[in-house]
C-alpha cells in the first residue's frame, strides 16, 4: 500500500511540475542570460524540469546525518534524496531549492547544493 501511495505522489508531482508556469513580471530583468539558462535547464533526477528562475529559491542549508536540510518559510525541512541534483553545476554560488505547496504540504522537487559540480 505504501508503494502505491509513493507512486501516486510521484505522479502528482510530475503533473504539477510539467503544468506549472513561472511568472516573470520583469523581476528578473537584471539576471544574466547564462544564469537564467541554468535555472531553466535544471532537471530533477527523475527527469522532470525543476521549473524556472522564479521558482528556484536561493537558500542556506545544513547537512544532518548525511541528509540536506533547508529552511522553507522559517521551518527547516529535510530534502528528499530524490530531489538532490549534483550534476548540473551551480553558477550562482548559493544553494537553490525548488518547492511547491500542495494541499497544505510543502513538497521539495529539486535541490542543488552550493558546491554542486
Amino acid at each position: 500500500m505504501r508503494g502505491l501511495m509513493q507512486i501516486a505522489l510521484l505522479a502528482a508531482l510530475t503533473v504539477m511540475a510539467t503544468t506549472a508556469h513561472a511568472i516573470d513580471r520583469g523581476q528578473f530583468n537584471d539576471v544574466p542570460d547564462d544564469i537564467r539558462a541554468w535555472f531553466k535547464s535544471v532537471i530533477s533526477p527523475n527527469g522532470v524540469p525543476c521549473c524556472d528562475i522564479s521558482d528556484g529559491h536561493r537558500t542556506e542549508y545544513d547537512v544532518r546525518n548525511g541528509a540536506y536540510w533547508v529552511p522553507i518559510e522559517g521551518v527547516w525541512m529535510e530534502v528528499p534524496t530524490r530531489a538532490v541534483i549534483r550534476d548540473r553545476g551551480n553558477p550562482v554560488g548559493e544553494a537553490v531549492v525548488w518547492y511547491v505547496h500542495h494541499r497544505g504540504v510543502v513538497i521539495i522537487s529539486c535541490f542543488v547544493p552550493a558546491d554542486a559540480v
